[in-house]
Formats: structure tokens, sequence, C-alpha cells
């Protein structure tokens, strides 16, 4: 299912308001069948998207950051020559749920047959560790789950804003973006308003206009990223409502 866009303007950007389009699911299912063209790809983006949750868990559970590593990538390699991702039931829940489920019984029950038979057919799956990712660690009260939960929901934020700072840089307002960017965070009622106003040339009411607009965008962008992880876009409010409760949590 492509995407569908309509275009109006937004503070200088395109915005395109996608409809319910392909989701995660319907990548999971492609990367899973060794017959698809795009199999490999599919599970490249996988593992970029959503590599962070699943190693915070693993970390959380008293392995070494390579371990980690280690474990992250060969579970996503033993989905793919399992064929999981290919006979994937899109009725056993949302796509979070079927990750950390996956990933739990990969490490309770194949890891040391995995890495016994040294599977993987020289594939490789790069993650793309920084060094402080590398040297996360999570709270002594949180959980393996809720460091995943946590991670999960931090990653759909990060994935949010790149694809807003992204479409505005490929309208050539980059910087536009970076001064506009932290009216996304804080009190709405604390926002340097009057200081943007000169600094862009514009208005306080235009920059007003502006903000509310790009929040708009974001929203709207949040809610894309949220449809990407559920099968119905009636499961979009509740994974949203769900996301908040998660990062509201100390």
């Amino acid at each position: 299912m492509p995407l569908s866009t309509s275009t109006q303007e937004i503070g200088g950007a395109p915005a395109q308001r996608p409809v319910f389009a392909t989701t995660h699911w319907s990548v999971v299912l492609a990367a899973g069948r060794s017959d698809a063209p795009q199999a490999q790809e599919s599970l490249e983006k996988l593992c970029q998207t959503y590599w962070q949750p699943l190693y915070l868990y693993v970390r959380r559970r008293n392995h070494s950051p390579d371990d980690a590593k280690d474990l992250t990538q060969s579970f996503f390699i033993w989905l793919l020559e399992r064929n999981w991702l290919g006979t994937a039931d899109q009725q056993r829940g949302r796509f979070r749920s079927f990750l950390l489920t996956s990933f739990s019984r990969f490490l309770n029950n194949e890891w040391d047959k995995f890495k016994t038979q040294k599977r993987g057919g020289g594939r490789i799956i790069s993650l793309q560790l920084k060094a402080e990712e590398t040297d996360w660690e999570p709270a002594d009260a949180v959980t393996p789950e809720q460091s995943f939960e946590r991670c999960w929901a931090l990653t759909l934020l990060d994935e949010t804003m790149n694809r807003l700072a992204a479409e505005f840089s490929q309208a050539g307002k980059a910087k536009w973006f970076d001064l506009l960017k932290p009216c996304l965070l804080g009190d709405r009622d604390a926002q340097p308003y009057a200081a943007l106003s000169a600094t862009l040339g514009m208005s306080e009411g235009s920059v007003k206009v502006a903000v509310h607009r790009l929040r708009q965008r974001y929203r709207q962008l949040l809610r894309d990223e949220i449809a990407n992880t559920v099968e119905t876009p009636a499961e979009i409010e509740d994974e949203l409502r769900h996301l908040f409760a998660v990062l509201s949590r100390r």
C-alpha cells in the first residue's frame, strides 16, 4: 500500500498527509520470504530502526555491550533464516509485542543452539553502534521489559523528529527548522516567540502560526510512525496513549 499525500505549506516546508499505508508488518512479512527480491533490504531497515530497544533489553538482562550487540544481530539473522518473519501472523499482536516475544524466546531457547551451529551464512547485520549507545546503563529499578518499552517509545519519537527534519532540509529550510525545533518541547506559554520573530524577520503572530503548524505536522508524523507498528488505523490512538504512558513513568 503506497503512501498517498496531499500538500500544503507549513512554515515554508511542504507538509504531507500520508493515509494509512505500508506498515512494518508488511516489511516483516517481506523480509521473511527467501524468494522476495527486497528481503535483505527489508531486514536491514527493520534492524536499523528497532535494534536499540532490543539491545537495551538484553543489556538489562546483564549481558555486556559486546554480547548484547552479538545477541541482537544474531536474533535478526535467526528470524530471517527460520522464516519467522514470513510466517508471522498479523493477528498475534502489534509489532512491538511480536518483536519482544520473539527475542525473549530466542534468548531463552535458541541462542546456544544458534551459536554452536555457527549459522548465519556469513550474513552481517550492521547495527551502527555509537560509543554512547553501547555505554547505556538503565536505572537499577527498571526491568528489562520496561527498558525495552521506554527505548521503543523514544525510538519512535526520534524517528518522527528525523522525518520532520528531513522534510525541512529537502525544502531548503534546515536552519529554519533548527530555530523552531525547541518550540516542539516544553511549555507552550514559555516559547521565545519575540526572539524568533526578530531572528526570522517575521511578525510574532506569524511565528506562532508557523509553530502551530510545525506541531501539527509533528503529531501527524508521529501517528504515521506508530501506524508502521500496528495492524489497523483503529489501534493508533491506543498505541499513542501507551507511548506517552510509558514515557511518563518514573
